[in-house]
């Protein structure tokens, strides 16, 4: 791949990133209740990591033209907010219109940011690019799959305590 066009790829995903952080910030500062406003606010924290190792990668790639494959650690992605997120922190969530709204925003973010990373590994034939760009994919993936559970058991919350189970 073109020089040009790596760049522009990393700068399409620190800003991906930025905008990640920024909408879960928001949700987490409009948070009143104080466990969901701790998922949210650990979920703009990993944006934070993602820009940072983004970041260096950019600065890495535009100084040297390759990738640094010291800039990143592959550990285990989503552990602190999957720790956050609890049966009480969904309840919370489901009694706020605001936070409910904002789960379904962030599934469509999240699946943008695996859809975008996921490309980006297939297309390099750079041994650590392409490590980069799984490594995000399969974070954001985590993301995505812990909204998706959340946005279900918001939805089954909802059709029980209206008692829309047809049986």
């Amino acid at each position: 791949m073109s020089e040009d066009k790596t760049l522009g790829v990393l700068k399409k995903a620190i800003i991906l990133e930025q905008r990640g952080h920024a909408f879960y910030r928001n949700v987490a500062d409009q948070a009143e209740n104080s466990e969901v406003k701790a998922f949210f606010a650990s979920m703009a924290d990993e944006e934070i990591h993602h820009l940072n190792v983004l970041s260096a990668q950019f600065k890495a790639y535009n100084r040297k033209g390759t990738f640094d494959p010291e800039t990143f650690q592959e550990e285990d992605s989503s552990q602190l907010s999957r720790a956050i997120l609890t049966p009480g922190v969904l309840k919370k969530i489901s009694a706020a219109g605001y936070e409910s709204s904002a789960i379904t925003a962030a599934i469509a973010m999240e699946q943008n940011a695996v859809r975008v990373y996921g490309e980006q590994a297939e297309k390099t034939d750079d041994h650590e690019e392409k490590r980069v760009y799984q490594w995000l994919s399969s974070w954001e993936g985590e993301h995505l799959n812990m909204l998706l559970e959340v946005d279900r058991a918001l939805m089954e919350q909802v059709w029980s305590d209206n008692s829309f189970w047809p049986f």
